[in-house]
């Protein structure tokens, strides 16, 4: 059976209008009257994405956040007792402040726009998190610190207390990031400084490639970074502490790159129980095809999908399958989790062959420039 995992961080309610298509498509127009279908509303943020795609995977989830004493946090709260009476009973109401909300955008066939408003979760800290909570984990992962004010504040202090906490307390411990406006006072942040006070205390990173660019103040340009770009900023990555980065690339899939395995022995469970395995690997596992009705949460639900792979103890190459199947399954459906069903289903389809997107076609990518990367035989270039 799955053991426990506490998912923390950034919470909040997303409105997610249906934009139209079409020749003309969505275009703002100031001043006009801009058409829309019926709007979706549901939970949002990385505690819900995540911690429901687990849930719905067959994960057992504990889920850490705060909401205001509004209507909102009320439709928050609401929604999640829907998912399981559990998983809004731990939700903080925060008296005073007002719940978190995103505005999602997301024409098709382009990518999002969000509109967001982050509320309760600037005030969230280490605090709020109960040792009671760690005490019954495997598992703690935190969500979403460019979006919440205590945690990239004073040089990132509470978020590397909080996930030395969860490290001392023997979990494994699991990252993933937001992107932030560049311009705001958390773009401008020292993400170097808060990363490097953070990740020694990371035993498993996963944000996107344009965060990791953001973070780390690199030039590349996201769509046409190189094999040798991903590469090293994986290796600057791993330098900062943690013993698994995983860099996700949206439909080119995602890159993994480990620890030597004397890293990987330090890790919880169930990562010190097979450094071995885990150690030293690079792997690419590429996107599967599916027909695409929202990208919102996909980036969550392939964390997701990771993390319910690591907690059943999968090898590194059936756990980036299992990641990159939750996140195709979360883009057929408008909203992050409601495409997401349970792990016996998904892996079912991938048996059946649930075809896979190829890596770029650049002779650069090609296997026989790294040889071993890819994460299988249905991943390889020809």
């Amino acid at each position: 059976m799955t053991e426990r995992a506490v998912i923390a961080g950034h919470l909040c309610l997303d409105l997610i209008p249906r934009l139209p298509s079409g020749p003309d498509g969505f275009r703002f127009r100031p001043g006009a009257l801009v058409p829309a279908g019926r709007a979706t509303v549901s939970t949002g943020g990385c505690v819900p994405n995540t911690g429901l795609a687990l849930h719905r995977l067959g994960a057992d989830v504990n889920l850490l956040g705060k909401v205001g004493d509004d209507p909102f946090g009320e439709l928050v709260r609401g929604a999640l007792a829907r998912e399981g009476e559990h998983l809004a009973r731990d939700l903080l109401r925060s008296p005073g402040a007002h719940t978190s909300y995103s505005i999602v955008l997301s024409p098709p066939r382009e990518d999002r726009m969000i509109l967001h408003y982050p509320g309760a979760n600037d005030d969230f800290g280490p605090e709020d998190v109960p040792d009671a909570a760690l005490r019954r984990a495997a598992l703690f992962h935190f969500g979403y610190p460019p979006v919440m004010r205590r945690m990239y504040e004073d040089g990132g202090a509470s978020l590397a207390s909080l996930m030395s906490r969860a490290r001392a307390a023997g979990l494994l411990t699991s990252l993933d990031m937001a992107y932030p406006d560049p311009v705001s006072p958390a773009g401008r942040a020292d993400w170097p400084r808060i990363l490097a006070r953070a990740l020694p205390h990371v035993d498993v990173f996963l944000p996107s490639l344009e965060e990791t660019l953001l973070m780390l103040r690199s030039e590349a340009p996201s769509g046409r970074a190189r094999p040798q770009d991903i590469r090293s900023l994986a290796e600057r990555l791993l330098s900062l502490g943690p013993a698994v980065v995983g860099l996700k690339m949206g439909e080119r899939g995602i890159y993994l790159s480990t620890a030597a395995e004397k890293r990987l022995a330090q890790a919880g469970p169930p990562l010190s129980r097979s450094p071995g395995a885990w150690a030293g690997r690079e792997l690419w596992s590429g996107a599967f095809e599916t027909k695409t009705t929202g990208t919102t949460g996909a980036g969550d639900a392939a964390v997701a999908g990771f993390l319910f792979g690591l907690l059943n103890e999968m090898p590194p190459e059936k756990a980036l399958t299992a990641a990159c199947a939750a996140g195709a399954c979360s883009v057929e459906a408008p909203d992050a989790t409601s495409g997401i069903r349970r792990w016996e289903e998904v892996e079912l389809r991938i048996e059946r062959g649930w075809r896979r997107r190829r890596p770029p076609v650049d002779a650069s990518w090609r296997e026989a420039a790294w040889p071993g990367l890819w994460a299988g035989p249905e991943d390889r270039c020809a």
